[in-house]
């Protein structure tokens, strides 16, 4: 065990005040690329505290076909929509090595108990995702294929920082497909006409807008 100069575990070191004292109770537990942590459709009382690494939360049907709702890394909590005793909602995967705090339901509640303001914070978290998901579903059903793509490139860069900027987020085109809900082939083919319109420069996974996306394609 590793501590700072603070006296903080340095495993804890990425996470706010309140999640660190949680994710001190749970267990932690280290995790190799690939590994599913959460399968949807499970039950489970567990909330997984990301430490290190990162995750990525998804659904797929029988077909294979998957849909992201988004990746998460250091100081990020997951697992919590099934706390109600319902099932999971939805699979989350690693995407590199990752450690996590595994905190049980009854250690969480034993936590609220002590600290109730972390309800909130808890509740808030919730709220967040959910209107991510619901705009993520306005995008769906009102927006073509380019313009979803260029609300996902857009929502991962710096809206305030000077082009060229780069995406905080390496995204794959298999990445892109999946949270835009279309085929790879077809992000493939846009973002080739975007790096030819010289809109884009996308070099090993590293994507970044060079000047303002045109409305439409």
């Amino acid at each position: 065990m590793t501590r700072g100069g603070s006296g903080v575990d340095a495993r804890f070191a990425a996470l706010s005040d309140p999640v660190r004292t949680l994710a001190e109770r749970g267990i932690v537990r280290g995790y190799r690329k690939g590994t599913v942590l959460i399968e949807e459709g499970d039950r489970g009382d567990t909330l997984y505290i990301v430490l290190s690494g990162r995750v990525r939360v998804y659904s797929s049907n029988e077909a294979g076909r998957e849909v992201s709702y988004g990746t998460y890394g250091a100081g990020e909590y997951i697992g919590e929509m099934s706390l109600d005793g319902g099932t999971r909602s939805a699979s989350v995967i690693t995407l590199e090595a990752t450690t996590c705090s595994v905190v049980t339901r009854a250690t969480l509640e034993a936590y609220i108990a002590e600290r109730p303001a972390f309800a909130f914070e808890l509740m808030a978290k919730l709220i967040r995702r959910v209107r991510a998901a619901t705009l993520s579903t306005k995008q769906l059903a009102l927006n073509d294929v380019y313009g979803r793509l260029k609300a996902l490139l857009e929502s991962h860069a710096d809206a305030d920082a000077p082009l060229p900027r780069t995406l905080h987020e390496r995204l794959t085109h298999q990445d892109m497909s999946s949270r835009i809900g279309c085929s790879r082939e077809m992000v493939s083919r846009l973002m080739k006409d975007l790096q030819r319109g010289a809109y884009i420069d996308h070099d090993g996974g590293v994507i970044r807008l060079l000047r303002p996306l045109p409305p439409r394609w």
